[in-house]
Order: C-alpha cells, then structure tokens, then sequence
C-alpha cells in the first residue's frame, strides 16, 4: 500500500502510455519488472531510515503497450495531509542511455580494431572511419548536453546542446575548463566526485549543479560522468551527459511554496464542484474547530450560518460562476456553535482545457480585527477616561436632537459644564487623582439625565449635556432644564473620595435653549457665553443665555428660596373654604393654604405650589398642612357646633407616595389628638397612575382608622371605571370646570349628571366645587348632588370664618 499512486502529472501520462486516470490509485511495481522488486523495496527503507533524497539510476520501467522505458528516479520523503508520502521525480534516460552505449560500443570497436592483425589494418580504419561517424552524429545531435572533459578539467570537445545549455560557443567553452562555469557553492562537491573517479573508486557519478551560463545568469543541470581509461589503465578522458533541469527545478520549487503556503496562519480547504470538502490545512482545523477527518467529505454549508438568506449565498455562486472568484465578510459558524466574522476569498481552478475542476477557499477569523476596529470607533467618538461621548459625537448628538426638536415641535436644552478650581486639585494632588475626580463627575451627571439625554466630556475638566424634547414653549423648557441643572449643581457639590483624600468640587454651567431653527455652532457658542457669566456671577451656579430667561429663571430661584424661608419662619396660613348641604348648614370645610410673604404679600397658591411641586418642598409643606389641619379638629372636638365638621387635606401626589406616609398621617393624628373620623384627604386622579397596588394598601390601611377619601378634580384626568372599583373612596368631588359651564354647556351638563349617577351606583357620596350661583346650585340639587362649596357659601378665609357661619 506504501506504492500507490496518488498523482502524476502530463509528463507522466505521455511517457507511461497510461491516462491520469489510470495511474492514480495504481501500485507503482506495476511499472517495474519483477526482478527489480527486492532493490525498490531496499531503496524505500533507505529513505525511510533518513536519507532525505535518493537517486537511482538506469532503471528499466515498462510502459502500458509492453514497451521498455530507460529512467532515472528521484525519491523524496514530504508531509502530505498530516501524512508521508514518497515524492519521485522520473526522467526519461532512453535517449542519453542509448548515446553512451552507442559511445561504449564505438569505443570497443574501435579497441577490437587496433589489436586485429597488420594484414587486416586498412579493413580496421575503414570501419573506425564508420564508428567515429556514427559517434560524430551521436555526440553532435544528442537531446542532451555532452562533453569529452582531461582530467585536469579542460574540454576537449563538445556538443551543440552544450552550448545552447551554458550559453557559450564551442571554441569559447574548450579554450577553457568546467570549473569556469561550476558554481563556486558546487565546485568542491563535484572535485570530490573526479577524484573518487580518478582514484577507482567509483565507477561513475551523477549530481544535481549550478552553471553560471554567459551573461551571469545561473541555472540547474543534471550531470552524469563516466571515466574513460586508457589500455595501460590511465585515465584518458571524462564523458560527460549534460541535461538542462531549470524547468524541473522550478516546478519543484513550486511545489515546496504550493506546500508552505498550504499551511499558512489563513485556513484554507479545497472542494470538488460539488463543493465537497477534499482537504483542508491545519489552520481550517483551528479556526472552525473541525479536524479533517471531520471535515472531508462534508459540504462547504458545514460552515454556514442563518446570518445570510438563500439570496445571498445564490448571489455569491453566480459571482464565482461569472467571473471565476468571489470575497467578503460573512457570518461563519464553527464546530461548538459559536457564530464569528470571518473574511472568505473562494477562487476557481480551471483545467487544461477550461473547465473548473476544484475551488480553493481561504478562510480567515477576523475577530480581533472587528473588535479593534470598533475600539477604533470607539475612541473616535468616545473619551477613554470617562467613557463618556467626545466632541465629535457631541456634534452628532446635536444634530440628531435639532431634527427631532423639528419633528415633535418640543425644544430641548444645551448645558456647557466646567468645574471651579479644578486645577487646583489636579495640580496639588496628581493627575492621577484629577481623573478619579473626573469619572466620579461623568457619573453624578449621568445619574442626573434621562436615559435618552447625552452627557459629553468636551475636553479637559469641561462636559456638556444635551436634553431633548422638554417643552413646547421657551417658559416650560426653561423651568425643566434649570431643575436638572439644579440637580446636577447639587449632585457635583458633594464631596469626592479620591482614594486617601476627600475633595470638593463645584460646577459652572451655561444653559441654551434649542430649536429646529437653530445651528449647531450658534448653540455652543451662546452655551460658552452663559458659562463664563456663570464663572463671573461667582462660580458654582447656572446661567440662561437669553437675558429675559435668566431673569425668569432667577426670579423663580429666588422665589424658591423664600419658599424655603418662609417654611422655616412660618409665614403661610391655613385659609378655610365652607363646604354646605342642601339646607345651606355647614358639614366641613377644605383647607387651602396661602403664603403671606413678608414683601410681596399674599402669594397665590397657583405660583408657588408648582414651585414647590418641582423643589420636592410640597413634602414638608404638606406635613405642615396637615399637622395644622389635625390640630384644629383637636380644637373643634371641645366646641358642640364644631367637632361634628370635616376638614378635606389635598395630599401631593409625591407626599403620598412617600413610604413613611401612613406613620406620617396617623403620627399627626396621634400626637394632636383629632379624631380620624373628621379627617378628609383629597386625592388627585394622576396618583393613581403609578402603582395602583402600593395606593390602594395606603388607602386601605389609613381607611380603617376612620379617616375618608376624596376623589379630587374627577373627570379632568385620566378617569378610568377599572381603578375607580378598585379605591376605597369615600367621595367624588364635580370639578369647578364642570359646574361653571353646567346651565350654558349641554356636554358639561351631561358630564356632570353622569359623575353623580355613577358615584351613587358606587355608594359614593358627591360634592360639588365651585358653586358660585344659585341656578347652578339648584341644577346640582335636581340631580342628586346634595353637598357644594364655592363662593356662593362664602371665600375661603382664616378658622373665624367658619366661626362665623355655625353662629349664624
């Protein structure tokens, strides 16, 4: 089995009489006599024992019809496959074979001829005449270069093909010797070879040498030497077999990077035109995962993946069909599963006479080279430090945001950021922990944005933020960008750990405000200016481009801060509002709270409770009402006209939702001592959007310790039968908005009758805001709505006013 044939090439078929066909899978004895079989197998052993290269000479091989072949073999040991295999070389000797032993059989003639006797002398020189023609035409018409060589080295003659080889006339070559044209890396090989010749120690030789042909160019030849010696045993003369192999050597060489280049860092697998895998190299193996027992005989779709369609795949045929190659980026899947890019070039083999017989495909993973071009990416947009969007991405960002702000009619914000003194710190401290400082800032401000908003480092200690759709109008935008900059100047106003040193650091910011019309350039400049009027009204705040704006922005600033003085030093009352029945006879009454300002006056409650809303000072404003609240139930409870009367409490929205608001409500009720049966909450519909559950529980919980439930603003907002069965309510209040337009608008009429037919159906009591007349109070009553409070029953005023009302 160590002698099949597994490939041979056109030279092969021509000389053996065999197609390709038949010669591959062929045992090479077939071509052997049987006689030459023990020296064939000896030869194979001497390779395998280490001999790299073996030559063996004048072999006799029989061809298809029967016929001899004269050859000399050249047998070489590759890897082939993860295999070894024997790579021969076989050249056709019949022609230089039959010259030399038509040279021997002259020479022997003409030997016999000079010891025949004097009587038979001119019959000799007729006949030497007759050989030495026969040589001449020999010598001069051989296939092969060939050559009388002294001893010493020098020509004595030689052929036309000699010098069609070397590329020197014949008077210019025997004017010389051979080692003139010897590679001078050769020379010493081929004088060992002459010696052991000269000295009967071999009877020929045959090497592969370099000439360095006229003109300087080297080539490969193949020499064959025989020593001929005179009758007294001298040596006379060299002849020499001369055969050109330059061609042999490059196909050879060929060969030798054909197999290097096989087993490159690329993996590479070879198909028939059945796309049947028929090998591959060991980088396939290690790229895919599949071994080539694996592999062979499978189909290229063993590496598909349903990342491409059908269309995609028929695509690339038809390419490969048209023009002969094909290569892209696909999605190649390996043996575990694991779906990976890779870079996939197939290329056509075409035979003799055109047609494609196999397809080499070179596959390579081109994972790191995708992940280094999206790092690549990645540090073209984004700020290796803080991993926030750089510049450039800012400017994208902006973009985006000024086409948006088209399409949804909204106007967003552009906040520039630098920190106060941040010099300061980078140079007494280190730069090392500068940048500590600057990705705990990069975080606090992502803390403070939406989701869908953009925080940028710019540069150096300067970030930026872009937010998006935040209002219809310029008033609306600027009071929601500046409570996120009042976040965000809260946020940085903390102090940083940086490492062993506890540091502060507080933030200048410019606002702009933005809109379609807008240009990317104009904003930033007009975020810059309001930065530095920000550094200049004395750090650590936030300015408005727009002059008018700021002035909004710092009046509403100022107004909070006296929000919060006048919590502190108490300046808001409690005013009253009398809710009555249908007889006029008062049963409660709402509490409103109102803000007497030391210079301002009354503040209405319209300007300051949304303020309070946005500052989160609705929480302890809240506790305040109601802890006053209760405290004056705890007073009606003593006075017979008064303890039977209900205050109504609104509760925010965010004070409910507060965890601790069922301690809170009952710790009030607690420590003031009102009885929780008079105590009325008014809730409004937006509470119940979030956590339906969480309310209903506060509800329940605060409903069994008496107190009741008032649905405020009903039909206003989002009203829903679903979680209206849900509440534990004890009441529904008509909006004013309903009772105002009820004699003048049939649809609030409507409304209106259908709020109180429901709040009935549901065992809900009902009461109506707003009154303001009579008719309207009258309608009310034709209804089944029994219960009122408005102007027609008096204004909301200080506790005497109710006083007042139960003495009358």
């Amino acid at each position: 089995k160590t002698h099949l044939i597994i490939d041979a090439n056109h030279q092969a078929v021509m000389a053996y009489g065999y197609s390709r066909k038949e010669l591959v899978g062929m045992s090479l004895l077939q071509l052997i006599p049987r006689e030459e079989y023990p020296s064939v197998l000896e030869n194979t052993i001497s390779v395998l024992r280490g001999q790299k290269v073996m030559r063996v000479r004048q072999r006799t091989h029989i061809r298809k019809d029967g016929t001899s072949l004269r050859v000399t073999v050249s047998a070489s040991l590759l890897e082939y496959s993860g295999r070894l295999i024997f790579h021969d070389i076989v050249r056709d000797e019949t022609d230089r074979i039959r010259a030399e032993e038509e040279l021997r059989e002259a020479r022997d003639q003409l030997e016999i001829r000079v010891e025949q006797r004097t009587a038979e002398l001119q019959l000799e020189i007729a006949a030497h005449s007759e050989s030495e023609t026969r040589f001449r035409a020999t010598f001069e018409q051989a296939a092969v270069g060939m050559a009388h060589v002294a001893p010493d080295g020098r020509w004595l003659r030689v052929n036309q093909k000699l010098c069609d080889i070397v590329g020197y006339t014949q008077e210019e070559l025997v004017a010389g010797r051979f080692q003139d044209i010897t590679h001078p890396a050769d020379l010493d090989r081929d004088l060992a070879f002459v010696r052991q010749l000269l000295n009967a120690e071999i009877p020929n030789y045959s090497m592969e040498k370099r000439y360095v042909r006229k003109g300087g160019d080297i080539i490969w030849i193949n020499l064959t030497v025989t020593l001929v010696r005179k009758n007294s045993g001298e040596p006379d003369y060299f002849i020499s077999v001369i055969e050109n192999i330059v061609e042999r050597k490059k196909a050879e060489a060929e060969l030798r990077v054909a197999a290097t280049a096989f087993e490159v860092q690329d993996g590479i697998f070879i198909t028939d035109t059945n796309r049947i895998m028929l090998r591959v190299n060991r980088a396939f193996s290690k790229i895919t995962g599949y071994s080539d027992q694996e592999a062979i005989g499978q189909t290229d779709t063993l590496l598909q993946t349903d990342r491409h369609n059908p269309d995609f795949y028929t695509a690339m045929w038809e390419t490969i069909h048209k023009t002969g190659a094909w290569q892209d980026e696909i999605r190649s899947r390996r043996k575990n599963g694991e779906v990976y890019p890779a870079w996939l070039s197939i290329s056509a083999v075409k035979g003799v006479y055109g047609e494609v017989t196999h397809y080499v495909n070179m596959i390579t993973d081109i994972t790191q080279r995708k992940a280094t071009e999206e790092e690549i990416q990645y540090l073209a947009l984004y700020d290796p430090l803080t991993r926030l969007p750089n510049r450039r991405l800012l400017l994208d960002r902006l973009k985006h945001a000024l086409a948006a702000s088209g399409r949804t009619g909204r106007m967003g914000a552009l906040f520039f950021i630098d920190l106060d003194n941040f010099k300061t710190i980078n140079d007494t401290l280190g730069h090392d922990k500068g940048d500590l400082l600057l990705q705990q800032v990069a975080k606090r401000l992502q803390n403070c944005t939406r989701e869908g908003d953009t925080v940028v480092r710019v540069g150096g200690d300067e970030f930026a933020v872009v937010l998006e759709s935040l209002g219809e109008n310029p008033q609306e935008t600027a009071i929601q960008a500046t409570n996120v900059g009042e976040k965000i100047i809260a946020a940085l106003n903390n102090p940083y750990d940086l490492a062993s040193y506890v540091r502060y650091c507080t933030p200048s910011i410019g606002v702009t405000l933005f809109f379609v019309e807008d240009t990317i350039d104009e904003l930033q400049k007009r975020a810059d200016l309001a930065m530095y009027q920000a550094k200049a009204a004395g750090r650590n705040t936030l300015r408005f481009f727009d002059p008018m704006m700021q002035a909004a922005v710092t009046a509403r600033a100022n107004l909070a801060a006296d929000l919060r003085k006048g919590l502190e030093e108490g300046q808001f009352l409690l005013y009253y509002q009398a809710q009555v029945d249908d007889a006029g006879q008062l049963i409660g009454a709402e509490t409103l709270i109102r803000w007497k300002h030391p210079t301002r006056g009354l503040v209405s409650p319209a300007e300051f409770i949304p303020l309070a809303e946005d500052t989160r000072l609705i929480l302890p404003l809240g506790e305040w009402v109601l802890a006053t609240a209760c405290k004056q139930l705890a007073t009606w409870a003593d006075h017979s006209k008064m303890r039977n009367l209900t205050l109504a409490v609104n509760v925010s929205a965010y004070q409910f939702r507060k965890p601790d608001f069922v301690n809170l409500v009952l710790g009030s009720i607690h420590r003031t001592g009102a009885n929780p049966k008079r105590l009325k909450l008014e809730l409004t519909e937006s509470l119940f959007m979030e956590d339906i559950d969480n309310v209903v529980a506060k509800m329940t919980t605060l409903k069994a310790s008496g107190i009741e439930f008032s649905l405020d603003d009903f039909g206003t907002g989002y009203s829903s039968l679903a979680y209206l069965k849900r509440l534990p309510l004890n009441q529904v209040k008509i909006d004013q908005s309903f009772v105002r337009d009820v004699l003048i608008d049939n649809n609030a009429a409507v409304i209106t009758r259908a709020i109180v037919t429901l709040a009935h159906s549901l065992g809900l009591s009902v009461i109506a805001e707003g009154v303001e007349t009579a008719a309207q109070k009258d309608f009310l009553a034709r209804h089944d709505c029994h219960a009122y409070q408005g102007y027609l029953f008096g204004r909301p005023g200080p506790v005497e006013t109710l006083d007042s009302m139960t003495a009358m």
